[in-house]
Order: C-alpha cells, then sequence, then structure tokens
C-alpha cells in the first residue's frame, strides 16, 4: 500500500524567516507610496500659482485641499494671471486620476493653456486649442476646466467650460446663482472640439466663485445639493474678503463624505463706480 508522506510542518524558524520576508516587502512599498505621494505633493505645491493679480475694485483669492487621506494629491488646480491686453485670466480644473502622472499633467495643462491665453482672446478658442495641444502629447488622462477672461474696465466677464461643474455667484443685493453655460467634452478626449463662449458682466457689487467637484460632491453630498448648498453660502457670505470667503467655501468640502482633494476660486467684486473717478 502507497502511503502519503505527511508535508513536514514549518519550524518556528521558518515562520520567522517569512514574516521577516514579508514585513521587509510591506515596508519597501510603503516608503516607495510615500515617496510618490511627497512628490505628488511637491509638484502640486510648486505649479500652484503663489499670488494671483488684483485690480481696484476686483480681487481674487484661492484656496486648495490636499485629499483627507493624504493619497489624492494632484488631480485639482486653478490659476490666475495677466494677459498682454490687461485682462484677467481665470481658470480652475481637474484632472482624473490622482498621484504623481495626475499632478504632472496638470502642470502641462497649466502651462499650455498660459502660453496659448497671451495670443488667443476668445476663451473658446483658448479651450479648443490647449485641447489639441495636450492630445498632440498623447495623453493617457483627460481633465475637466473651465477659462474666465475679464476685462477689468468693462466688468464683462467671458468664459469657456470643457465638462467642468458649474461656478456659483451671488450679490450683494440678494441675488444668487449657479451658472448654467454650455460646455464641451473634458481637456484630452477627442481633437477639434467647439467650446461656447458665455459672456456676462460683473456691474455689481458681490462674488463669483469658481469650485472643483471636491467641494460640492461625494457619498453624503449628491452634487446638486452640494451646488445648492455653496449658493447658500456664498450668498450668505458675498460681501467677506475674497480670501475669507474662499476659506469659507472650502470648508464645506468636509460635507461631501469622501476624501477627494478641493480647489476653491473667489473672484470679489465691487459696484462699478458712476460719476467721475478721482486717481
Amino acid at each position: 500500500m502507497n502511503r502519503r508522506r505527511t508535508p513536514r510542518s514549518a519550524s518556528a524558524e521558518d515562520l520567522l524567516s517569512t514574516l521577516q520576508h514579508l514585513t521587509a516587502r510591506a515596508r519597501q512599498e510603503v516608503e516607495l507610496h510615500q515617496a510618490r505621494v511627497e512628490l505628488a505633493q511637491a509638484l502640486q505645491r510648486n505649479m500652484l500659482p503663489a499670488t494671483l493679480p488684483s485690480f481696484r475694485g476686483l480681487d481674487t483669492a484661492a484656496c486648495y485641499a490636499p485629499a483627507r487621506n493624504g493619497l489624492d494629491i494632484g488631480g485639482d488646480w486653478y490659476d490666475g494671471f495677466l494677459l498682454p491686453d490687461g485682462s484677467l485670466a481665470l481658470a480652475i480644473g481637474d484632472v482624473q486620476g490622482h498621484d504623481v502622472e495626475a499632478a504632472a499633467y496638470m502642470g502641462q495643462i497649466r502651462i499650455a493653456m498660459r502660453a496659448i491665453a497671451s495670443t488667443a482672446v476668445d476663451p473658446g478658442e483658448v479651450m479648443g486649442r490647449t485641447n489639441d495641444l495636450i492630445l498632440s502629447m498623447g495623453p493617457s488622462l483627460f481633465a475637466t476646466c473651465s477659462f474666465f477672461r475679464l476685462d477689468p474696465v468693462t466688468r464683462e466677464l467671458e468664459s469657456a467650460r470643457a465638462g467642468h461643474v458649474a461656478s456659483v455667484w451671488a450679490t450683494a443685493d440678494g441675488g444668487s446663482g449657479i451658472t448654467a453655460d454650455a460646455g464641451g467634452l473634458p481637456l484630452g478626449i477627442e481633437a477639434r472640439q467647439h467650446y461656447p463662449v458665455t459672456r456676462r458682466t460683473l456691474d455689481a457689487d458681490g462674488a463669483f466663485v469658481l469650485l472643483t467637484d471636491g467641494v460640492i460632491e461625494g457619498p453624503s453630498l449628491p452634487i446638486n445639493e452640494g451646488l445648492e448648498l455653496i449658493r447658500r453660502l456664498v450668498s450668505s457670505h458675498s460681501g467677506d474678503p475674497a480670501a475669507d470667503l474662499a476659506e469659507t467655501v472650502l470648508k464645506a468640502a468636509a460635507l461631501t463624505g469622501h476624501e477627494d482633494d478641493a480647489a476653491v476660486l473667489v473672484l470679489r467684486h465691487g459696484a462699478v463706480p458712476t460719476g467721475p473717478q478721482v486717481t
């Protein structure tokens, strides 16, 4: 009769050796992941603008909060810069995915948009040309984005939207709302896209607030409810300084119930002066 031999039980030394090997591997993986997170954080910090431009009667401020678990850095971004004709450009966006690749892709979009905006006046053209340039680089990600151009004299605000979430506005006289601007596909999906331009005039005292979905959407907060919450919040704080309002809005991200990163960009505008101005 053939009998199978009973496998030899692992000795205490064997088990200890295996445990030490697995522990060492786990430590290496944790250290590698932490290094990637730190690199993404460094990229994010250096690619977001340190300051934003402002004009008499116009003030801008922004806030960014990394993911609350520290792992999803790199997706959201904002920008503000002066154009050659003296206009103010504002942008906000959200890159699909996170970590180092998303942070690097965010930087590519920001640089491309700045360069193109210096030669193209129409926000729809800026968005379309940015999209085509990004696609020519063979991206593996896509991004939503909104781009705004404000004439500080006429207060005309022109904007184009690439799949990004709506913005929120409020005025000191009690008016408020959520923008319903037409838009196109996110950046990095399909070439030669058309991005409609929306025009509005900021002639009253108030605030215009740009957001990423990390502020308004999550397991505990559907996007429509999140936008309505921010509308009420901005309406009740529309007279606050831009920096204070940005911080107030960003705190609402805690209500979404997720750990995504979040960005807020506030344009605080006073009423257009009537009559002669003394300079």
